[in-house]
């Protein structure tokens, strides 16, 4: 169920004074199956792309496709369609409201028209999905803490069983062990499912660990699309928008400038790790040549 941006603009407060060109002439296909990452400053354009993939925002020029239809064609079935991409925004609050967790997370499945018990069925599967103990299914999502309601935000959407699944900054405010958890969990259903996950984040080193493609936003246009290590090759042009590598980046290029001849494009602590000792071991082969060769 690919997904096809064809020439996409979108101007915000249009035939005003106050007209703001938040998507410029964006051309992108996302495959089946592929783990992407977005990433741009505040005010690139990537929350108001996000929104376009599910039909919330008409785009002012161009068109999108959803598995070879214009998803705002006449009779095109938009409920449909928001079953099949999933959004789950930045702020779990704007998407939690029932009484208690698991009648939030069966809203999505209930107004599709499924049945009671395959409702109930897919929450509750929904919601081991993405972690949540037993304990917490019956108590108001507005008692949670932030981890927990993104949780469940999350869940309500894997409820509707989405092709693709896209996540605005689902990390903010969380600290480091809520983020690997969350992450881990999302990473662990792509595997399992093969389900298109587009992440939305200003944490490099997030996006560095978890995608295999990544789209860099910037002034409402697309200034890179390629996998981690090739766009972060481009850490200076990255800065001067607003952005950065991860810090692995800085460190090898660090080592590499003060004569240790790592490879630079490593992109993730393991990867590091792995190149730093191969450096090594190969300098202490050379050593024990050497001192093989002054024994004799």
């Amino acid at each position: 169920m690919s997904i096809i941006l064809d020439h996409v603009n979108y101007v915000y407060g249009g035939d005003t004074a106050l007209a703001v060109h938040a998507l410029k002439d964006i051309n992108l296909v996302i495959p089946d199956g592929q783990f992407i990452g977005l990433i741009g400053h505040t005010g690139s354009g990537k929350s108001t792309l996000v929104q376009h993939l599910n039909g919330l925002i008409k785009p002012t020029g161009g068109s999108i496709y959803f598995n070879g239809e214009d998803i705002h064609a006449d009779d095109y079935d938009k409920k449909k369609l928001r079953s099949k991409v999933g959004l789950v925004f930045q702020y779990p609050e704007h998407q939690l409201f029932e009484i208690d967790v698991f009648s939030d997370v069966c809203f999505g499945p209930r107004n599709l028209g499924l049945s009671r018990q395959e409702t109930e069925l897919r929450a509750y599967a929904a919601l081991k999905q993405v972690g949540l103990e037993d304990e917490y299914f019956y108590q108001s999502p507005f008692d949670l803490s932030g981890g927990q309601k993104r949780r469940v935000a999350i869940a309500g959407v894997l409820a509707m069983k989405p092709d693709i699944l896209v996540l605005d900054e689902p990390t903010a405010g969380l600290d480091p062990k809520g983020r690997d958890e969350i992450l881990d969990q999302i990473a662990k259903l792509k595997e399992e499912t093969g389900i298109t996950v587009i992440l939305v984040s200003h944490s490099m080193e997030d996006v560095a660990k978890y995608v295999e493609r990544i789209i860099v936003m910037n002034q409402g246009a697309v200034m890179y699309d390629d996998v981690p290590r090739e766009v972060f090759k481009h850490y200076r042009e990255l800065e001067e928008v607003g952005l950065a590598a991860p810090q692995v980046t800085y460190i090898m290029q660090a080592l590499h400038k003060n004569g240790m001849p790592v490879q630079t494009d490593v992109t993730t602590i393991a990867e590091a790790k792995d190149e730093i000792l191969r450096v090594l071991d190969g300098q202490m082969r050379v050593t024990e040549q050497m001192q093989d060769l002054g024994a004799m």
